[in-house]
C-alpha cells in the first residue's frame, strides 16, 4: 500500500516516525507534504528531517496552494493519504486522488466537537473525556466516516502538555491497528450522526485573557488549556501583558474573603502569587512577572 503523509505539527512528526518504525509489510510511505514554517501553529514541526532520514520525497507547501500539492500527490500515485495535523480543509481535487481515500485525524469524540483547537477547548470547558478519532475526509470539517475512535479520559491533573502526550500515544496505537486493516481490506467505515455534531470556533487572543471576575475554576481551566505547547494564558499588570503557565486552586473557609474584590493579590512571594477571583481563590505557580505584584495590589 502506497502512503502519502501530510502534516506539520508535533503530532504529525510523532505518528510518521512511529509508522516508519513499524515497518509494516506492504505499507510504504512514498511521499511527505509538510511546511517549513508556520505563523499560527504553536506546535509546528516540519517533517523534513524524517523524510530525509528515510529517503522519502518531501514537498513543502506554502499557504493553501492546493493545486501544486495535488500535482505532487498525483505523481506519487498513493493508495491512501494520511493527513494528520494540517490547518486547511483539503479540496476535492486532492481528496479524489488516493483510491482508499484521505484519512484525517481529530482529537475529539466525533461527531461531537468538530472544528478548531479541540484539546484547548476540551480543557477550557472542563470536559472529563475526549477521544482520538481517525476518519475518512470529505470536503466538510471533521464530518467524514469514522475509521477508528478511542476514548481518552481527562484527569484533574491534566493540562495541554499531558493531554497532548495522551492523544499522541493513543493515536500511535490506533495506527498500528488500522494500517494492516487498510492493507487487507478489513477496515470499517462508520458514518457520523450529523444531528449530534457541534463545531468549536477558532480561538482568539481574548480567549486567553484572564478575567479575574470569573471563578477560580474557570481561570484554572483557561491556564491549563493554553499552557505549553500552546501560547499560554495572560493577564495584565501595570499595562504589561504577563504570561501565566501554571495555577493551583486554593481552598478557603466558607465565607472567607467574600468582601474582597476580584483580582486583588492576597499573597506574593517566591512560592507563588495568590489572587482573589469572582468565586474562589487561585495561586499562580508559574508565570512571567519580572516585577512581582505586591500584596494588596490588583491584577
Amino acid at each position: 500500500m502506497r502512503i502519502a503523509f501530510i502534516g506539520c505539527v508535533d503530532l504529525s512528526y510523532s505518528i510518521l516516525d512511529y509508522l516508519l518504525g513499524l515497518r509494516i509489510p506492504s505499507a510504504e510511505v512514498v511521499g511527505v507534504v509538510t511546511k517549513q514554517h508556520s505563523n499560527f501553529n504553536a506546535d509546528h514541526r516540519s517533517l523534513e528531517s524524517l523524510a530525509a532520514k528515510s529517503g522519502i520525497a518531501c514537498y513543502f507547501a506554502t499557504g493553501n496552494d492546493q493545486e501544486l500539492m495535488a500535482d505532487y500527490l498525483l505523481d506519487l500515485a498513493p493508495e491512501v493519504v494520511f493527513c494528520f495535523g494540517w490547518s486547511f480543509l483539503l479540496k476535492e481535487n486532492i481528496l479524489k486522488i488516493p483510491t482508499l481515500g484521505v484519512i484525517g485525524y481529530h482529537p475529539a469524540a466525533l461527531p461531537r466537537n468538530r472544528g478548531r483547537h479541540p484539546l484547548i477547548w476540551a480543557l477550557v470547558l472542563g470536559l472529563k473525556e475526549t477521544a482520538s478519532t481517525f476518519f475518512f475526509m470529505d470536503e466538510g470539517a471533521d464530518s467524514g466516516d469514522i475509521l477508528d475512535q478511542k476514548v481518552i479520559s481527562i484527569e484533574e491533573a491534566d493540562d495541554a502538555g499531558s493531554l497532548y502526550k495522551k492523544v499522541t500515544s493513543t493515536a500511535k496505537q490506533q495506527v498500528a491497528e488500522f494500517v494492516p486493516k487498510l492493507i487487507d481490506g478489513t477496515y470499517t467505515r462508520i458514518p457520523q450522526d450529523h444531528s449530534k455534531a457541534n463545531y468549536w470556533r477558532k480561538r482568539g487572543k481574548n480567549d486567553g485573557a484572564i478575567d479575574w471576575r470569573i471563578s477560580s475554576r474557570g481561570i484554572h481551566n483557561i491556564v491549563r488549556g493554553l499552557t505549553r505547547p500552546y501560547v499560554g494564558a495572560h493577564c495584565y499588570f501595570k499595562g504589561k501583558e504577563i504570561r501565566i503557565w501554571k495555577t493551583k486552586l486554593v481552598q478557603t473557609e466558607d465565607g472567607y474573603l467574600d468582601n474582597i474584590e476580584p483580582g486583588k493579590v492576597l499573597k506574593s512571594d517566591v512560592d507563588g502569587i495568590i489572587v482573589k477571583c469572582g468565586e474562589g481563590v487561585i495561586e499562580l505557580l508559574e508565570h512571567e512577572f519580572k516585577e512581582m505584584p505586591g500584596e494588596g495590589s490588583y491584577l
